[in-house]
């Protein structure tokens, strides 16, 4: 493939010629399908967005449970300057996607217009991210969801800092069982991995040296989806699924419990309560849901058989009513006829 199209001067030109070999690996890569291109942009159209990057705002920093947390999301992407209008153009070019389609031999992708759990995250200093699988269906289109694909916009990165994506074989499984790939989020580094129900990701806590407080972890983030996908790959429809990380290997018998212990303990059973409260809301609704479908059906089969009820009734009453007055007609006819005769 070949950047003759002009919107795909946007893309590193090594690149593009390196497709084949990049949907090889793709196909190949464990735990699942993913691929890791380092220079994806090319350097002056990156160096662009890096500089219109939003600034963080606690505003676009409620998380699922509806808190301000440290993970700021900017889903209006062409309202955030020049560079993130072309970023917009190129992601939802017929190019782009079918360039995205021979690196990870899906197609017919769809673009996400409203970028659902897409645009520009920045992730600060103590946040992370439990592993997880995708929801599976977009909200608004109720299209698969196929593929994630990030592009990293960090000055530098250090996974000793936490923050480093990890691809997870089973995060049920202890991190010594566990299969784990680790890849950094390196300036203009993009990722692009499959969206299934065995796709877990997460990163863990940030922590980063004194020195290095003023950085953040920086990327753009779009989703595509298909409008079917195989019939063994396909699951019903659920939100985001998370599982909670494990205790650090540390946490063993005779360890004394240090200031940093207490709060990296804190901070694992807060999560673990917001994840709980918002698995009983969504109970709550469900079964909301549920009552009010139950209530809907009860409701129709009453008035069906009240309907059928005074249908019943009516007949009956009015049966003996309709037999007189049939009668009356008949008596009236004759007398009326016999009537005329005399006459």
């Amino acid at each position: 493939m070949t950047g003759s199209s002009p919107i795909l001067q946007l893309i590193n030109p090594d690149v593009l010629r390196c497709v084949a070999d990049y949907s090889a690996r793709f196909a190949a890569a464990q735990p699942f399908p993913h691929i890791v291109i380092d220079s994806f942009l090319s350097g002056e159209f990156c160096a662009d967005v890096c500089g219109q990057f939003p600034p963080f705002s606690e505003k676009a920093a409620l998380n699922e449970d509806g808190l301000v947390g440290g993970k700021a999301v900017q889903d209006r992407v062409r309202a955030l300057g020049p560079a993130f209008e072309r970023m917009d153009d190129l992601v939802q070019s017929p190019e782009f996607l079918g360039l995205v389609g021979h690196l990870t031999g899906i197609d017919q992708l769809r673009f996400d217009p409203w970028y659902f759990g897409g645009g520009t995250h920045e992730n600060r200093q103590g946040q992370d991210l439990d592993p997880h699988i995708d929801f599976n269906y977009h909200p608004i289109t109720h299209q698969h969801r196929r593929l994630n694909l990030i592009i990293y916009l960090n000055e530098a990165w250090d996974d000793r800092w936490g923050g480093s994506l990890q691809l997870q074989r089973n995060p049920r499984l202890s991190p010594a069982d566990d299969e784990i790939v680790t890849v950094t989020p390196l300036m203009n580094r993009c990722v692009v991995f499959e969206t299934s129900e065995r796709s877990w990701h997460g990163f863990e806590r940030i922590n980063l040296p004194p020195d290095k407080q003023h950085l953040s972890r920086r990327s753009f983030a779009v989703y595509f989806y298909t409008d079917s996908r195989p019939a063994d790959d396909t699951a019903d429809e659920h939100s985001t699924i998370y599982v909670e990380r494990h205790l650090p290997e540390r946490f063993v018998p005779g360890h004394t419990l240090g200031e940093e212990d207490v709060l990296e303990l804190r901070a694992l059973l807060s999560r673990r309560d917001q994840h709980l409260q918002r698995l009983y809301r969504q109970v709550r609704e469900a079964n909301g849901r549920l009552n009010r479908s139950w209530l809907y059906i009860a409701e129709t089969q009453l008035r069906r058989r009240v309907y059928e009820f005074e249908n019943a009734t009516s007949w009956r009453i009015t049966a003996p009513l309709r037999a007189i007055k049939r009668a009356l007609e008949r008596g009236h006819g004759g007398s009326s006829d016999s009537s005329t005769q005399n006459d």
